[in-house]
């Protein structure tokens, strides 16, 4: 655990610097993802998204993971709009040990709305460019991305188990667990709800009634 805590710590100089040559807009936020419930240890301009540390992770699954882009460990440049409207341009690069396990992430957040604004008031003035039509693209074989991110979500999954499980663990406990993995989008890969179920000792018919009382209660 040391260990781990001296890896992450490391990269909060490269937060500092990044954040200081890019401005107030642009938020560094560095993960441990071995505490997903909890994963935000450090934040550097958190008035862009809110970020805090204490609080979980967000679209690592969702978002970066499962994009066609996530190559070496990273994906930069995607989007998302923050509860207030802006859009906010992003980068996530995982973290590993010495043992070559993902156990971090730094994310950069750069508040980008003033540029989209810039830019849409520069366009009233600009000729509307000619679009080219596209060459239609050769389908892509499978990337071997694919076996790294479903290790990435494994381990996730075990993490959060490990967190949260115990023994004597009632049913309103394994259907909170149930709820936090369904709302970090953990259910979209591909065999995750029996990797659940096998962790928690619980048929998949079970995780799919939590999964079906979660989604009545939010209505």
């Amino acid at each position: 655990m040391e260990e781990k805590k001296q890896i992450l710590e490391r990269y909060i100089p490269l937060a500092k610097s990044t954040a200081k040559m890019f401005g107030h807009h642009c938020e560094i936020v560095i993960h441990d993802l071995t505490n997903p419930q909890a994963s935000v240890i450090s934040t550097i301009n958190s008035h862009v998204t809110g970020r805090e540390v204490g609080q979980s992770f967000d679209h690592l699954v969702t978002t970066v993971l499962q994009s066609k882009d996530f190559k070496e460990d990273y994906l930069a440049g995607y989007t998302f709009v923050t509860e207030d409207k802006r859009t906010i341009r992003s980068s996530t690069t995982l973290i590993r040990d010495f043992n070559q396990k993902v156990i971090g992430a730094f994310c950069i957040n750069f508040d980008v709305e003033a540029l989209l604004q810039m830019q849409q008031f520069m366009n009233t003035f600009l000729p509307t460019p000619v679009l080219v039509e596209e060459k239609e693209e050769k389908e892509e074989k499978p990337s071997p991305e694919i076996k790294n991110v479903e290790e990435i979500v494994d381990g996730l999954i075990n993490q959060i188990i490990q967190n949260s499980a115990h023994p004597a663990m009632k049913r309103h406990e394994k259907v909170e667990l149930i709820r936090f993995m369904d709302k970090k989008g953990i259910f979209s890969m591909k065999g995750s709800i029996d990797k659940v179920a096998d962790s928690l000792g619980i048929s998949k018919v079970t995780v799919y009634s939590y999964l079906d009382e979660i989604k009545n209660k939010s209505r």
